[in-house]
């Protein structure tokens, strides 16, 4: 599925580079991309939507 402000294939092929620089399988970097965006959120305030 792609839109203008998405695209799954491309999302794909980002995981599969990102991997590929970790030396890790696709699962694994999933697993520490899913991990570092969680220390970002907690760190930013843990907030959803914040306000403007």
């Amino acid at each position: 599925m792609c839109g203008p402000h998405f695209c799954s294939m491309k999302i794909t092929q980002d995981v599969r580079d990102y991997a590929a620089t970790l030396g890790v399988s696709e699962q694994e970097a999933l697993s520490k991309g899913m991990e570092t965006k969680s220390v970002e959120f907690v760190r930013s305030g843990g907030e959803v939507y914040k306000a403007g």
